[in-house]
């Protein structure tokens, strides 16, 4: 639950919107980033500059929306600049095996440049994608992500393990918070 206040400031100037988050990104306030880039993105801006220099603290839900942040950007074929990522967010990222994401610079651009040697390019896009369509955490996908052989079949075994144990951690917290409120 988020105990500091999230907000998002958005300025579009000549092309350029610039989106600064703060505060905690978790599952509270996740949905609110894909809202705020959805509505940059129907200004048409040419680049868009994420600055998370405020973001106190991102759970694996607000992860999830920055990747489905990201993409939204780069299906609308806005240039991506990330600013800001802070010790706690990379280190979710690297968990993962993200962090060439969302690194400084344009983010369409620099993915090869910040890769991890090793680290097939196709196996990881894969993973993010699953990941920004909701049906793999990122906590599953680091599981996989250690597994230097994932192929297809694992891919499609960790969705459907991934979508089982959100369903029940879902559950869980529904009746954690009945509970609460009883």
């Amino acid at each position: 639950m988020t105990t500091s206040p999230f907000t998002s400031n958005v300025l579009v100037r000549s092309g350029v919107a610039r989106v600064t988050l703060v505060g905690e990104l978790d599952l509270d306030t996740a949905p609110h980033v894909l809202e705020v880039v959805t509505a940059v993105l129907a200004e048409q801006p040419v680049s868009l500059c994420l600055d998370l220099t405020g973001v106190s603290f991102c759970d694996c839900a607000g992860l999830s929306a920055l990747l489905r942040a990201r993409a939204a950007v780069l299906r609308a074929g806005v240039d991506l600049v990330v600013e800001g990522v802070g010790s706690q967010l990379a280190r979710l990222l690297s968990l993962i095996g993200a962090g060439y994401l969302f690194t400084g610079g344009n983010a369409a651009t620099d993915t090869e440049r910040t890769r991890a040697p090793g680290t097939p390019a196709i196996r990881c896009d894969a993973q993010f994608e699953l990941i920004a369509a909701g049906e793999v955490t990122a906590a599953d996908s680091a599981t996989a992500a250690d597994s230097a052989t994932a192929d297809e079949s694992t891919t499609a075994r960790m969705a459907a393990a991934a979508q089982e144990a959100t369903a029940a951690r879902k559950a869980t917290e529904q009746a954690s918070f009945r509970d609460l409120l009883a």
